[in-house]
């Protein structure tokens, strides 16, 4: 089993610098080793896909760089600089690992298939954390401390201890808005992962119906109101952006000004995300399967009610539904989308509707909140109801938190 815990730091000046100096040295390095493999890509691509002998000469190609080649140059980098022999090995690596992914990715693709972007070059102040890949042995945490390589024992705020029985796998230093974080990822192999054989029926499954009126309305007709943190917070964000953008560029004050604004973007996300586990973990409680719909929340984001879809965040919860029910033994299923809201949850006929129409009415009789009868729709679906049978899509969630 793979747990992760997030503890904040409490370390001295002297650790400060040197986690800022770290931080900057490897920003530096993610930049030279993207360049590299730019110029490797800029230097053998070809835009035609054939050329003539006689009258074109072909280069030979140069070697391709890669993780173990830019892995093993980082011995030159340390005997050229010397300020990178007071970063661990493991870390610096760590960076190159970055580097290989974010390349590959916009090359290759994920496991699904899915190219990112171009890689980016980091500027200032946009390199956040320091990954100790090596696993943290059991007399090197002692209380409330820890102690790390060529940094020595860092203090935190043990606001629940690690369980027994766990191995610190990776430790990962992160500097946010308001303070510097340590993320542990502990693992125990004799905890078995929970898995479930349940099948989805009627008797064991509610459907969730997610919006932006309420939340999530369930098929039991129990609805979770929507927090709007972001909505709540617009005001004072706007002020402090105001305050910002009168401030004079490369000044200490504007500095200030920019730290204001990101603790406050920071509680903003903080309680967006507790209130998604709040809400997942009451999920959980209500039954074993929690059928949802499949939607295609990127491009839901791109329409007019883009700041209220984000500021739901949807996506987020999603994952932390998933996460969490994996880890109780419970089954998440993603029904097809189409027509939940125009479909009777009774008959199955269908009742046109336009966005502003928030009650269903049909001539069988049923009359629900829209919501609810969306939600309803949501759970026949996925328990596999004889008339919606055909529009199931069950995702069963494998996987460990």
């Amino acid at each position: 089993m793979r747990l992760a815990y997030q503890y904040r730091l409490r370390p001295t000046s002297q650790q400060i610098a040197s986690f800022q100096k770290w931080l900057e040295l490897c920003r530096c390095q993610y930049n030279y080793r993207i360049a590299e493999r730019f110029n490797w890509w800029e230097n053998n691509r070809c835009d035609v896909d054939r050329c003539s002998i006689i009258s074109c000469g072909i280069a030979p190609l140069k070697d391709k760089p890669n993780y173990y080649s830019q892995k093993r140059d980082l011995t030159n980098t340390k005997a050229l600089l010397s300020q990178y022999k007071d970063i661990p090995s493991h870390t610096l690596q760590d960076v190159i690992a970055r580097v290989e992914k974010t390349f590959d990715r916009w090359l290759k693709g994920d496991s699904n298939g899915k190219r990112s972007g171009r890689p980016r070059f980091k500027g200032k102040g946009r390199y956040h954390s320091l990954a100790f890949p090596d696993p943290i042995k059991p007399e090197h945490l002692t209380g409330k401390f820890i102690q790390l390589p060529k940094i020595g024992k860092l203090k935190m705020i043990l606001h629940r201890p690690i369980p027994d029985g766990f191995k610190i796998k990776t430790a990962t230093i992160t500097h946010k808005a308001d303070s510097w974080y340590i993320s542990l990822s502990l693992e125990d192999v004799t905890v078995p992962i929970l898995k479930t054989d349940a099948i989805p029926t009627l008797d064991n499954t509610v459907g969730i119906d997610m919006g932006l009126k309420s939340f999530l309305v369930t098929s039991d007709n129990q609805e979770v109101e929507i927090p709007q943190h972001y909505r709540k917070a617009e005001k004072r964000l706007k002020r402090l952006q105001r305050q910002l953008s009168r401030k004079k560029k490369g000044s200490k004050r504007r500095a200030k000004a920019i730290k204001r604004v990101a603790k406050t973007h920071l509680k903003v996300a903080n309680q967006r995300k507790d209130f998604h586990y709040k809400a997942a973990l009451w999920l959980i409680n209500q039954s074993q399967v929690i059928a949802h719909e499949n939607l295609n929340i990127k491009g839901l984001a791109k329409s007019m009610l883009a700041k209220s879809i984000t500021d739901a965040g949807w996506g987020q919860f999603l994952q932390i539904l998933n996460t969490k029910a994996a880890s109780a033994g419970c089954l998440v299923v993603a029904v097809n989308p189409n027509g939940t809201s125009q479909e009777c949850s009774d008959c199955g006929a269908t009742v046109s509707k336009t966005l502003a129409d928030r009650w269903h009415g049909c001539q069988c009789g049923a009359s629900y909140d829209r919501d609810h009868n969306a939600a309803r729709n949501i759970k026949h679906r996925a328990a596999g109801h004889p008339v919606l049978q055909s529009s199931v899509n069950v995702r069963r969630v494998a996987g460990s938190h």
